[in-house]
């Protein structure tokens, strides 16, 4: 065994602040399903967790959510995207986004260039500096993605997938 593969199962068995916040409540609810408050509140833990990890990051790059999102969906689409197309990427309405895409062409993070399939329609570009701002953010973020999700292998990773896309899917039912 690798020494990658002892820090991975080193952790079987060790307990978290979870188990313990479970162990306070089950006394007081006898009906608590440990694995089902376990479960949801370690997801909620590490929502939190990677939340705070993308503020810290869009810090570092001087962004706030909302230029992020925007510059996330833009390079989404292959860094050219009609004003319209990032609305209904953002799910917000046409005017939102032009306010975003001004602000986003002041720092020089975008351009309004014609579309070339369109003369009546301007696109939006992701400039460099937009790309590099985007990249550097999103970095900071995926790399504490995978060291956390580090502690399992490959079939792991798959499985924990798999599982959120079935429990993810009971909730889109509503």
């Amino acid at each position: 065994m690798d020494h990658r593969q002892d820090e991975r199962h080193g952790d079987e068995g060790r307990r978290d602040r979870t188990d313990d916040h479970v162990a306070r409540w089950l006394p007081v609810l006898p009906d608590l399903d440990p694995d089902i408050e376990g479960a949801v509140t370690r997801a909620k833990v590490l929502t939190d967790h990677l939340r705070r990890v993308k503020e810290q990051s869009l810090a570092d790059f001087h962004l706030q959510s909302h230029e992020y999102d925007t510059l996330h969906a833009l390079a989404g689409r292959g860094g050219r995207a009609a004003p319209s197309q990032l609305a209904a990427d953002l799910r917000m309405p046409a005017n939102s986004v032009t306010g975003r895409l001004d602000a986003l062409a002041r720092r020089g993070f975008v351009r309004r260039t014609p579309s070339p399939t369109d003369r009546r329609r301007v696109d939006v570009e992701l400039t460099d500096e937009g790309r590099q701002a985007w990249l550097g953010a999103m970095d900071g973020v995926g790399h504490e993605e995978y060291r956390l999700l580090g502690a399992l292998d490959k079939d792991e990773r798959r499985l924990l997938s798999d599982l959120l896309r079935r429990v993810l899917l009971r909730a889109e039912e509503h």
